[in-house]
């Protein structure tokens, strides 16, 4: 009867503390969701958009929206005939609907220069690491990488002659003093 009771009352605790974290956590999503500031304003992406590319001529909305009163008129002239319309305003007509040119979209931009230099920066910085390693980090080198002790190990290994069937000394003649 004792046991029936604990774990009723165990269970009852659960639900209450489960109830309790419930709200808090209802009330804590409210306060974080603000943050006591104003929520920014998201871009409707399903809206036309402007964009220079030479893949798509055409975008989705022209360069201007909103018009001034100078633009308007060159708009409402525009309707007429085009051999009325001068130079400039032939380019500002372009330059309402357009933000560059295809000459100036495949213009280069020089940020091969900004790579390379990355590159080389990259490249200098592991440099310094090496040397540093060579310096600092790797023991010193061991003396059988000299020219002469190397020399002097050849001789001995002649002098015993090691592998003289098919090893190394059969590849040295004896009687000439030299390598066959």
């Amino acid at each position: 009867m004792m046991l029936g009771l604990t774990a009723a009352a165990g269970r009852a605790r659960a639900m209450f503390l489960r109830g309790r974290v419930a709200a808090a956590l209802t009330s804590n999503r409210a306060t974080m969701a603000s943050h006591g500031h104003e929520v920014s304003q998201v871009d409707q992406m399903s809206k036309p958009m402007y964009w220079d590319s030479v893949d798509t001529p055409l975008p989705d909305r022209p360069f201007k929206d909103q018009l001034s009163a100078a633009d308007k008129s060159l708009k409402e002239k525009e309707k007429g005939s085009w051999q009325q319309l001068s130079k400039e305003e032939k380019i500002a007509l372009y330059r309402m609907m357009f933000r560059q040119t295809y000459a100036e979209m495949n213009q280069p931009t020089g940020e091969w220069k900004t790579v390379m230099g990355g590159f080389f920066i990259f490249l200098g910085f592991t440099g310094l690491l090496v040397w540093w390693q060579g310096v600092y980090v790797y023991p010193p080198r061991p003396p059988t990488f000299d020219a002469e002790l190397q020399a002097k190990q050849v001789q001995r290994m002649l002098d015993m002659r090691v592998g003289p069937i098919q090893g190394f000394s059969s590849n040295w003649d004896y009687e000439k003093g030299q390598w066959k």
